[in-house]
C-alpha cells in the first residue's frame, strides 16, 4: 500500500490502491471532529477519572469549546466505555446475586423526614463468575415488580 498525502493541515493521507483517506483518528470515537486532539483527550481524562461523573455544561466551562461540541465529546467517551455484549447472567450455573436499594428522588415527589417513600428503587444485579453488574429502575419493590 503506497500513501500519499492529501491536506497537510489535517493530517489525512490517501491509499493509492483503494483510494480511501488514512489518518489515525479515522475509526476511533476521534473521527469527524474539529476539536483538537489535546482537547478531546482531555476531556476523555476528566470523563473517565470522574467517580461521580461530569456533564456537558462542566466539560464547557472547563475545556472552553462550545457546549454541542461537549456533549458529542462526552456521548461519544461514554459509548466507547460502554461494555458492548448483554449476555445473560447466570449462564453455566454461576451464581447471581440480586439486590435493590433506594436513590434519587421520585419526580413529583416532596423529600420526606425520614423512610424511602420519596425515593426512586433500583435492582442490581452481579455475576459472580464475570463480575458484570447491571441496574434498572424497577416500579416498586414488591415482589411481582422484581419478578
Amino acid at each position: 500500500m503506497v500513501k500519499r498525502k492529501v491536506n497537510s493541515c489535517t493530517g489525512l493521507y490517501k491509499c493509492y490502491q483503494c483510494r480511501k483517506p488514512l489518518a489515525g483518528r479515522i475509526g476511533t470515537i476521534f473521527e469527524c471532529s474539529h476539536v483538537a486532539l489535546h482537547i478531546r483527550l482531555q476531556a476523555k481524562y476528566l470523563i473517565a477519572g470522574s467517580k461521580k461523573g461530569v456533564s456537558a455544561n462542566q466539560l464547557h466551562h472547563t475545556l472552553g469549546v462550545i457546549l454541542k461540541a461537549a456533549w458529542f465529546m462526552s456521548h461519544r467517551t461514554r459509548e466507547a466505555m460502554r461494555f458492548g455484549d448483554f449476555s445473560p447472567f447466570g449462564t453455566d450455573g454461576a451464581t447471581v446475586e440480586v439486590d435493590e436499594t433506594f436513590i434519587g428522588t421520585r419526580k413529583g415527589s416532596e423529600r420526606a423526614k425520614s423512610g424511602h417513600a420519596h425515593m426512586m428503587p433500583v435492582l442490581s444485579f452481579v455475576d459472580r463468575s464475570n463480575g458484570k453488574m447491571r441496574s434498572i429502575s424497577i416500579d416498586g419493590t414488591f415482589a411481582s415488580a422484581i419478578h
